[in-house]
């Protein structure tokens, strides 16, 4: 039984998300402050976290960014505003997925099954690892490293990675690539792809102004030069 972490300061609304959760099979753990949350989120490593962005004494931000380093699992936030701002400092910050408020329980659901299908990685493939050049990326152990050096992904970095890397030096669509990472079709509006290809251009080294290891091809999409890894 997975175990789900709930960050969640309305006590009903938590409540009601908790008994839909646990009827679906999954083990449910309350918080109804962000106080608690970092230190019970790097003790028990819960399969996913659902955090609440406004929390009393500390936000689901604040909470994601202290643990993200060091948790790798999906974090999914409840925002009661449809704001794009509040979506992109979510996906800069490491977020999975994002649910606008009110929620939805079986919107809630499919979302949670959608970022727990991902990091499971149940896409049939039949490489395990890949190196090249300098950069080694390991499926099993989900592990990369660029120059001998190890590199800290959240689980949508790796998967963006592999996806691109599996495919190098051949463009790969904006849209293809959210179909992939987000499980859904691209609106010609939605950032998140920008961002997490952005946020991995920067720990790769890769130069954000003129990136050459992650190519922005316009009109095309986004290429993985292989060459730039020697």
């Amino acid at each position: 039984m997975l175990h789900i972490l709930l960050v969640e300061d309305d006590v009903r609304l938590a409540s009601l998300i908790q008994q839909f959760l646990q009827a679906n099979n999954f083990r449910v753990t309350v918080l109804h402050s962000g106080e608690q949350a970092p230190a019970f989120i790097l003790a028990k490593q819960p399969d996913v976290v659902i955090l609440d962005i406004m929390l009393p004494k500390l936000d689901g931000f604040s909470i994601c960014r202290r643990v993200r380093k060091k948790f790798t699992k999906p974090i999914l936030f409840l925002t009661a505003k449809d704001s794009d701002l509040d979506h992109v400092i979510g996906l800069e910050i490491g977020a999975d997925d994002y649910i606008i408020k009110p929620v939805v329980p079986h919107v809630l659901l499919a979302r949670i099954n959608m970022v727990l299908r991902r990091t499971q990685n149940t896409k049939a493939t039949e490489q395990d690892s890949l190196k090249i050049g300098q950069l080694s990326i390991d499926k099993k152990s989900r592990q990369v490293h660029l120059n001998k050096e190890h590199i800290e992904l959240t689980s949508h970095e790796f998967e963006l990675l592999w996806l691109l890397a599996n495919n190098p030096d051949e463009p790969q669509s904006r849209d293809f690539i959210h179909q992939e990472m987000i499980g859904r079709d691209y609106d010609g509006f939605d950032r998140s792809v920008d961002v997490r290809v952005s946020r991995l251009r920067k720990k790769l080294a890769d130069d954000t102004q003129k990136p050459y290891k992650i190519m922005t091809i316009w009109g095309k999409g986004y290429l993985f030069c292989s060459s730039a890894w020697q």
